[in-house]
C-alpha cells in the first residue's frame, strides 16, 4: 500500500515527467494531421514573401505512412482454454459492449503516430459482469513500472477544465484523485513554451467516495500500449524519420510553386533603357521630383530592366520544371523504402497489376504490421485480464494473462485467392471450424455458421440439392 506522501510525490513526478512528453506526442500527431510539414523556405526573405500567397499547404505523407498498418490491425478476441482452443465470448462481449472495437482502431493508430497509447479497465457499477474498457491519449496518460519487475507500479490519468488539473492515481489497492490550480507560467526565455505554474496537488474528495477509494482489481488498471524500443524507455514513432522528409519535400514544393508563378510564363526584358520612374507629388500636386519604380512592382509585371540605350523588347520562354517533381518523386520513394509502406499507397501509378505483384509489394507492410500487433499482444492481454479481475473471475484472468490474440488477417487477398486458398486447404483435410477462422469470421460468428452447416447436413431437403450440386445420383455419393 502506498501512503498519501508517496502518492502525493508520484503524482508530482509523474505530471512532471508527462508535461516533458507532450510538446513530442502533440509534434508527431501535428504531422499527422498536417498541421505541420506546411511549406519550408531556404531564406527569411523567401519565407516573408510567399508564406501568405501558399498559407495551408502541406504535401502530407506522413498520415498515409501511419494509416498503412493501423488499418489493418483489427483484433478479433482472445483464446484461453489450452485445449480447445476456442474465442472466449463473454470477454468479446465486454469488449464490443465498451465500443472498444473503435476505440481500439483509434488507439493503434495513434500508437503508431505518438509511439505510445494507453488503455483503462473500470468496473461498471451498474452491471458488474460488464467492465468498461476506454482508451486514453498519451498526452493525459503516464504508466510508471517498477525498474526491477517491470510490472505497472503507478498509472496516472489527468485532465484539465478552466479552473483545475484533474489527476487520478491508480496504483494496485488504491486510487487517490488530486487537483491544483490551473494557470500557465511563461519562461521568458521560452514564451512559445508555457508550463504549469508550481502548484501543490490537494485531494480531490468525492461525494460518496472515501478517500484514497480501494481498487477492487488488485492491479493498476492503466495499460501502456508501447511501439518498438531499443531495450530502453523511448518507443519509436512510425513517423520519427518522415517527419524531416516531408519538410525537404515541402522545401522543393515551395521552390516548385514559386518557380510555376515566375517560370513557367514567358518573362519580358527591356534593354538599353532607363527603369521607368513615378513623378513624386507635394501637396499641392506639383511634380517636385521622380523616383524609380519599385522592383516588387516590376516582378508583379514580369518586367525586368536593363539601363542602357537604343532600348530593344526580348522574353524568356517558358522554364522546365520537371527536375522538381523528380526530386519530390524521388523522395517519396525514400519514404517509401524507408518505412516499408507498398509504393502505390503513396503514388497511384498502378495499370493492369497482378495480384501477385501487389502481394510482392506489400510484403514489407504485412511484416510491418505483424511486428506492430507483437508490441500490441502484451498489453491486449493485460486488458483482457484485468476485464476478468473486474468480473471477480481470478482463473479466468490468469488464464487471460496467457491467452492468445486473435488478429484478422493482415494480407490483403482478393475472393479468388481467398476461396482458392480455403478450397485446397478444405481438400487435405481441413475441419470447416479452422477454415472460418482463416476466412477472417468472427469468432461469435462461427458457431451460428457451424449450426447452419450441420442442419443443412442433416435435412433430407438440403442433402438431395447438395447431391445434385455434387453431380451424383446415389445417396451419399461424392
Amino acid at each position: 500500500m502506498a501512503t498519501e506522501d508517496e502518492a502525493r510525490a508520484a503524482v508530482a513526478r509523474l505530471s512532471r515527467e508527462l508535461q516533458d512528453r507532450r510538446p513530442h506526442i502533440e509534434r508527431r500527431i501535428d504531422y499527422f494531421k498536417g498541421r505541420e510539414g506546411r511549406l519550408r523556405f531556404a531564406s527569411d526573405e523567401f519565407r516573408d514573401y510567399f508564406k501568405k500567397r501558399f498559407e495551408g499547404f502541406s504535401d502530407n505523407w506522413c498520415m498515409p505512412v501511419a494509416q498503412s498498418p493501423a488499418e489493418r490491425m483489427n483484433p478479433l478476441g482472445i483464446r484461453l482454454e489450452a485445449e480447445s482452443r476456442r474465442a472466449d465470448l463473454d470477454l468479446q462481449r465486454v469488449w464490443l459492449a465498451s465500443d472498444a472495437d473503435r476505440d481500439a482502431s483509434e488507439a493503434f493508430q495513434v500508437f503508431v503516430v505518438a509511439a505510445r497509447a494507453f488503455a483503462l479497465v473500470a468496473p461498471n457499477p451498474r452491471d458488474a459482469t460488464t467492465p468498461r474498457i476506454t482508451f486514453e491519449h498519451p498526452a493525459q496518460a503516464i504508466v510508471e513500472y517498477d525498474p526491477a519487475t517491470r510490472e505497472s507500479r503507478y498509472g496516472m490519468t489527468v485532465w484539465t477544465d478552466d479552473k483545475w488539473d484533474y489527476a487520478t492515481l491508480y496504483t494496485r489497492r488504491e486510487v487517490w484523485k488530486y487537483q491544483r490550480q490551473t494557470g500557465l507560467d511563461r519562461d521568458p526565455a521560452r514564451p512559445d513554451r508555457p508550463t504549469p505554474l508550481s502548484v501543490d496537488w490537494v485531494p480531490r474528495e468525492v461525494q460518496g467516495e472515501t478517500w484514497p477509494a480501494p481498487n477492487p482489481l488488485g492491479a493498476v488498471p492503466l495499460v501502456e500500449l508501447r511501439n518498438q524500443s531499443l531495450l530502453d524507455d523511448e518507443p519509436m514513432s512510425d513517423i520519427g524519420g518522415v517527419m524531416a522528409m516531408q519538410d525537404s519535400i515541402n522545401l522543393v514544393w515551395a521552390y516548385l510553386l514559386n518557380a510555376l508563378d515566375y517560370a513557367s510564363l514567358p518573362q519580358r526584358v527591356v534593354l538599353k533603357s532607363d527603369v521607368p520612374k513615378v513623378p513624386i507629388l507635394d501637396e499641392t500636386g506639383n511634380v517636385v521630383g521622380s523616383r524609380p519604380v519599385e522592383l516588387d512592382e516590376l516582378l508583379r509585371e514580369r518586367i525586368m530592366f536593363l539601363p542602357g540605350k537604343d532600348a530593344t523588347i526580348g522574353e524568356w520562354t517558358a522554364a522546365q520544371l520537371d527536375s522538381y517533381s523528380r526530386v519530390i518523386e524521388q523522395a517519396v520513394e525514400h519514404i517509401a523504402a524507408q518505412t516499408r509502406t507498398p509504393p502505390h499507397y503513396l503514388v497511384a501509378k498502378l495499370v493492369n497489376t497482378s495480384a501477385e505483384s501487389l502481394t510482392v509489394a506489400e510484403a514489407g507492410l504485412v511484416s510491418k504490421t505483424l511486428e506492430r500487433i507483437t508490441y500490441v499482444n502484451p498489453a491486449l492481454r493485460q486488458v483482457y485480464r484485468l476485464v476478468a479481475l473486474a468480473q471477480g473471475d481470478d482463473a479466468k484472468a490468469r488464464a487471460a494473462a496467457a491467452g492468445e490474440i486473435m488478429w484478422r488477417d493482415v494480407q490483403y487477398r482478393s475472393e479468388a485467392q481467398r476461396a482458392d486458398a480455403l478450397a485446397k486447404k478444405k481438400a487435405i483435410g481441413y475441419p470447416l471450424e479452422y477454415l472460418l477462422e482463416l476466412d477472417g469470421v468472427p469468432p461469435w460468428d462461427i458457431p451460428r455458421i457451424l449450426e447452419m452447416a450441420r442442419r443443412e447436413r442433416t435435412d433430407p431437403t438440403m442433402e438431395r440439392i447438395a447431391r445434385d450440386l455434387s453431380g451424383s445420383g446415389a445417396p451419399g455419393g461424392r
